[in-house]
């Protein structure tokens, strides 16, 4: 499978590049807006794997064309102009996977803060072209020690789509990174209720000392 993660040179996706170049034989493709910020992080990220995966750099619209699987590996203040620059160049069958969480900092620590739509997820179905599924996943998981290879993981994320099929099969490709479970999470419906997990962590890890916290459900 080609994977596109946009953005991929940040936390989110340096983790999973790294962890997907490490565990799977997957086609990663690390996008940028700069193409050359896009090389450059790929070859760091082919180089700490020691050249054993299959990891190229390339602009955002260029990795989006090409790939089965898209996660949108950037801040959801950007979301709106990535989309409208990628969403004809999707082939039919692409799954969006968006992992961004709208989130703004207060007196009582971090809290939710979702665009007009109502969650991050809305907002990319309504900027995603019909025929391509949208898939939430990755919220909860800590970018630092997901980029981090030494970390163990023990973490599940919760996934959620409208297609059963596509939250089917970006389950299995979760699950292909050593440690990480997953569980389904319903329709797009309840992505407001996932997405505010994340700030709810952020805010335990800075209340309680215990930064890097994660999800795990049993």
């Amino acid at each position: 499978m080609q994977i596109a993660l946009l953005g991929g040179t940040g936390d989110l996706g340096a983790g999973l590049a790294l962890r997907w170049g490490r565990d799977t034989d997957h086609d990663l493709l690390v996008g940028s807006r700069d193409p050359d910020q896009a090389r450059e992080a790929a070859s760091d990220y082919a180089a700490r794997l020691d050249g054993t995966a299959s990891i190229s750099g390339v602009q955002n619209g260029d990795a989006a064309a090409q790939a089965d699987m898209v996660v949108l590996a950037v801040s959801p203040y950007h979301l709106g102009d990535l989309l409208s620059t990628i969403g004809d160049r999707l082939s039919e069958t692409a799954i969006v996977v968006t992992p961004a969480v709208g989130m703004e900092r207060g007196e009582d620590g971090m809290s939710y803060a979702p665009p007009p739509q109502g969650s991050v997820a809305a907002l990319v179905r309504e900027r995603t072209p019909d025929p391509n599924p949208v898939v939430g996943a990755f919220h909860t998981l800590p970018a630092g020690r997901l980029a981090d290879l030494d970390t163990t993981l023990d973490f599940d994320t919760l996934v959620f789509g409208d297609r059963a099929d596509a939250v089917a099969q970006v389950r299995e490709v979760a699950e292909s990174i050593d440690g990480l479970g997953t569980l389904t999470a319903g329709g797009l419906g309840n992505a407001a209720a996932v997405e505010s997990l994340t700030p709810l962590l952020l805010t335990l890890g800075a209340e309680n000392d215990a930064h890097g916290l994660g999800l795990k459900i049993q």
